[in-house]
C-alpha cells in the first residue's frame, strides 16, 4: 500500500478492534460507565455519530457536491457531544454497538474508494479526514481501560 493510502490499513485495524470489542463484551458490560458522562454503549454510539458525519462528507465528495461553510465542524465540538449524549444513550446498548460497527464499515468502504488527494490531509481544504482510526482508537482505549479496571471486557478463552 502506498504511503498516501496508509489510512486504509489504519482504519481497518481500528475497525477490527472495534468488532472484536463488540463481539466480546456482554450486554451488562455495554451498560457500564466509561466516565461520569458516557457508558460503554454511549461511547460506541458517539463513535458511530462521528463516523456517520464522515460518511456524509464522503458522500458529498463522491457526488461531486462542494463543501459549504455550514458543513464545517466547529473548533469546539463539546456542545455537539453534550447535546447528542441523551439521544445516543436512548439507543439500546447492543444496538448502539451494532450501529457503531455497521457505520464504521460503511464509512471505511467509502473513504477507501476516494482519491487521497480529495481528503484531508492531502487536501488541506477538505472537510473529510481520511483517517477514522485516531478517533476510534482514542475511545476504544478509554473503553478498554474502564472495563479493564473492573476486570472485564477481556477476550474470552
Amino acid at each position: 500500500m502506498s504511503d498516501d493510502r496508509v489510512y486504509v490499513e489504519r482504519n481497518t485495524r481500528e475497525r477490527e478492534r472495534l468488532r472484536a470489542l463488540i463481539e466480546r463484551v456482554t450486554d451488562d458490560e455495554l451498560r457500564l460507565p466509561v466516565n461520569e458522562y458516557w457508558t460503554v454503549a454511549g461511547v460506541l454510539g458517539h463513535i458511530a455519530f462521528w463516523d456517520a458525519r464522515a460518511l456524509w462528507l464522503a458522500g458529498k465528495l463522491e457526488r461531486g457536491v462542494p463543501f459549504t461553510p455550514a458543513d464545517v465542524e466547529p473548533d469546539d465540538v463539546s456542545w455537539v457531544n453534550d447535546s447528542t449524549r441523551p439521544l445516543i444513550h436512548a439507543i439500546a446498548p447492543r444496538e448502539a454497538a451494532r450501529l457503531a460497527l455497521r457505520i464504521a464499515e460503511d464509512t471505511d468502504e467509502h473513504v477507501a474508494k476516494l482519491e487521497p488527494s480529495r481528503m484531508w490531509p492531502m487536501d488541506e481544504k477538505s472537510l473529510l479526514n481520511s483517517s477514522r482510526a485516531e478517533h476510534r482508537a482514542e475511545h476504544l482505549d478509554q473503553i478498554e481501560a474502564a472495563l479493564g479496571s473492573r476486570g472485564m471486557g477481556r477476550p474470552k478463552t
